[in-house]
């Protein structure tokens, strides 16, 4: 389940915390209007926040000390909305820890696409990062040091070939198609190059082979891909 984006809109204006919230809403998003830096520092105690939009000019706490106040909190993202436009202005805020910087009047679609644009990179910043070791029955592949064993045994593989294995053993249940294999090891669109694929998967089952005679790791299932064999 999608888990809700909760934005806080630090804008004294209502008219544009109005247009503001109303095109976060539109996108799926949760706005929070906050009319003063004080009222938005109590928000912020509050809860966690997807982001922060933020005006610099705002009663009872300046946006700048808002900024001060935030990064020294987290990493929650802040994105400046200011009519101040002057480069000394966004050049403090953005080294002080804001992602963006907007100034008024801003074009409403052009906002929208930001802000997706950053949650989109901070959602995929908070995604944990994928073991570094991969193993299934024998077969054991380190992320790091870039080596492969088998049944002990250290397999001497190419750069493509330990990336088909590494994408192989990330999901040991399921089958590649040779697109998804073309595509993640050689980093370019798949034009059903089938020979290409089909010899660097030969070469592999031969160096497993003879690292482990007795053992089979990948299997063909025919019209689909590849998969590790159960």
């Amino acid at each position: 389940m999608t888990q809700p984006i909760h934005i806080l809109v630090a804008e004294d204006d209502s008219d544009i915390s109005k247009l503001l919230c109303s095109m976060m809403r539109k996108s799926g998003y949760l706005p929070q209007p906050a009319f003063s830096g004080t009222e938005a520092l109590l928000y912020l105690e509050q809860r966690q926040w997807s982001m922060v939009l933020l005006d610099l000019m705002l009663p009872g706490m300046t946006g700048e000390e808002l900024l001060e106040r935030i990064s020294e909190r987290g990493d929650t993202p802040v994105m400046i909305i200011s009519a101040k436009g002057e480069p000394a202005s966004k050049i403090l805020a953005l080294r002080g820890g804001a992602v963006d910087y907007i100034t008024k009047p801003f074009d409403i679609e052009e906002l929208s696409a930001r802000i997706d644009a950053h949650l989109r990179l901070f959602a995929r910043l908070a995604q944990p990062a994928p073991p570094a070791i991969r193993e299934h029955n024998g077969l054991v592949l380190n992320l790091d040091t870039k080596t492969v064993t088998a049944e002990g045994n250290e397999l001497p593989l190419t750069a493509r070939e330990f990336e088909l294995l590494a994408l192989l053993l990330s999901a040991p249940k399921k089958v590649f198609s040779k697109a998804n294999l073309y595509e993640s090891a050689w980093n370019e669109p798949y034009y059903g190059d089938d020979n290409t694929i089909n010899v660097h998967m030969s070469n592999l089952r031969g160096k497993l082979a003879k690292a482990a005679p007795d053992h089979e790791w990948i299997e063909t299932v025919w019209g689909m891909g590849y998969r590790l064999k159960p």
